[in-house]
């Protein structure tokens, strides 16, 4: 597992603060690899998920340091969104 995905899992565990995702959730990071999120948490996997979000791990750094909104990357097309944009939209505010 790469360093930038062993720090985006437990950021994203920080930020949903223990109580994990309602539903599953994938984050594709170009070159580094995926991060599943689901009712436990974080965890460095590949896996189905109801959406996948893929950016490269610039725009996902970005986002989970606070200084990209994931809506704005999605409309500036640096956030690609696959599947049920509900879940995605359910994650915005917990990554932001």
């Amino acid at each position: 597992m790469s360093d930038m995905i062993e720090q985006a899992v437990a950021a994203l565990n920080t930020k949903l603060g223990g109580n994990g995702f309602d539903g599953t959730a994938k984050f594709v990071i170009e070159d580094e690899g995926a991060i599943m999120l689901d009712s436990d948490g974080a965890r460095a996997a590949d896996e189905e998920a109801e959406v996948t979000m893929t950016a490269d791990a610039d725009t996902f750094r970005e986002i989970l340091d606070g200084s990209l909104n994931p809506t704005s990357a999605f409309m500036g097309g640096r956030l690609k969104v696959d599947g049920d944009m509900g879940a995605a939209m359910r994650l915005a505010p917990a990554l932001g």
